[in-house]
């Protein structure tokens, strides 16, 4: 809602300039005055003791013309040259929303950095049917100043619909900010995004927690419906922004499908020329200094072997580790392990550390709190082993172990040498 003052009733006492918590409110004299800064939260009304604030609700609906944002923006994250795969899973998901909302939609990359534009063809090549590459001296690395100042204005002039981005540490911090500088809303952590309400709908069919009852599948709105777990994954909540665009959401890495690369595929590449000098951003990025430590793919992993409190302490992740490569996989480990300082966590799988989507997830020692099954419930297989018959892990478990992990690992390990010795055999015989 728009906010106004009414100049008449105002009688300059600044408790609404005080109160604002965004310095949106500025004095002409003694006449209050709302500057461009106000995000319509109506803390001023309030406070305002002689009623000269007033929101006018028709205000926001004339500013806000929505038939002039078109077509589906994924931030292309890249890091040293190299694009993130969140951002290739998403431009696959962008392209399958352009398709629902149709009207000639296309989904764009948006290429930010210094010397990008030849990355802009593994974007077409993942499903973009266009480009956006603002490359600047100034961008080489990233600075949230920075990105905000051109992706915003670069939003300002070409007004996409729906922009999309992955939750990683860039994404998680440059979405929002993109989002209040735009006077938008945005949606963290998204796990489906939808357009056509019966598309919705079907997906809802099959999560019980989904309510739908107001939704008409006849319905031709085509705004965009973002769903994310609440209330640590016991809620699935449904959020549109009917009123402003850019529809603007975050995904995190490997929830969503990435498309087969259709390699030599091309697209149309828009080169914006950003208006930035050093003093839009207020930090220097002296060194990048790369850590020390071994840092884990968990969402390139096809096979995750992940400990839990079941483990009893940090020398079971020895066991997790010589189990993780004797099948070909990497360590993961629940949020309780990581709190108890057992494993680093770069390791974690879960609402607060990874989602992840392998082909086989070995839960060892995992009970199954709600928060680390909205992390790999998505898993191909899981395979759950636990001395608790009764522990929440073996409700989504494909295959269920109930027994020692120390006794249970063993004989797979075990079992799996004698395995690779047979295969081998047969190949040696095979030869002859």
């Amino acid at each position: 809602m728009a906010i106004t003052v009414i100049r008449d009733k105002c009688i300059g006492c600044k408790l609404c300039v005080k109160a604002c918590p965004f310095e949106a409110i500025d004095m002409d004299g003694k006449i209050a005055v709302i500057n461009e800064k106000c995000t319509s939260c109506k803390v001023c009304l309030s406070k305002c003791p002689v009623e000269a604030i007033e929101q006018d609700e028709k205000g926001e609906a004339e500013i806000a013309d929505l038939s002039a944002y078109r077509h589906v923006w994924v931030f292309a994250e890249q890091r040293r040259g190299k694009i993130m795969n969140v951002a290739l899973e998403l431009i696959g998901e962008g392209r399958r929303l352009a398709r629902e909302i149709g009207d000639d939609t296309k989904v764009y990359a948006v290429l930010i950095g210094d010397k990008v534009r030849d990355l802009s063809g593994e974007c077409f090549e993942y499903g973009a049917d266009g480009a956006y590459v603002i490359e600047h001296g100034l961008l080489g690395n990233y600075t949230t100043d920075g990105y905000t100042k051109v992706f915003t204005d670069t939003i300002d002039v070409y007004k996409p619909e729906i922009v999309l981005f992955g939750a990683t540490h860039i994404g998680r911090d440059l979405a929002p900010r993109v989002a209040a500088r735009l006077n938008t809303g945005l949606t963290a952590d998204c796990t489906r995004l939808d357009v056509k309400v019966s598309s919705y709908i079907d997906y809802a069919q099959k999560n019980t927690t989904l309510d739908t009852s107001d939704l008409d599948p006849a319905s031709d709105d085509k705004g965009l419906k973002q769903t994310r777990p609440a209330f640590g994954g016991n809620l699935m909540a449904t959020i549109v922004c009917p009123r402003t665009r850019p529809q603007m959401a975050t995904v995190r890495p490997g929830v969503m499908a990435r498309r087969e690369r259709e390699p030599g595929v091309t697209g149309e590449i828009v080169t914006v020329n950003p208006v930035l000098d050093a003093g839009d951003i207020r930090i220097e990025v002296l060194d990048v200094v790369k850590s020390a430590k071994e840092i884990v793919s968990l969402t390139d992993a096809e096979i995750i072997c992940s400990g839990g409190r079941g483990l009893g302490d940090a020398s079971g992740f020895e066991l997790i580790g010589k189990f993780a490569d004797k099948v070909g996989g990497v360590v993961g480990s629940s949020r309780a392990a990581v709190d108890s300082g057992w494993i680093d966590q770069s390791h974690q799988v879960g609402q607060t550390g990874t989602t992840v989507k392998p082909k086989i997830y070995f839960a060892c020692g995992i009970s199954g709190a709600i928060q680390h099954l909205a992390g790999m419930q998505t898993s191909d297989i899981i395979v759950a082993i636990n001395k608790d018959a009764d522990a929440p892990i073996f409700e989504v478990a494909d295959y269920g172990i109930v027994g020692d992990l120390y006794k249970v690992i063993p004989q797979i390990i075990e079992e799996w040498d004698k395995a690779e010795d047979l295969y081998e055999e047969t190949l040696d015989r095979s030869a002859e």
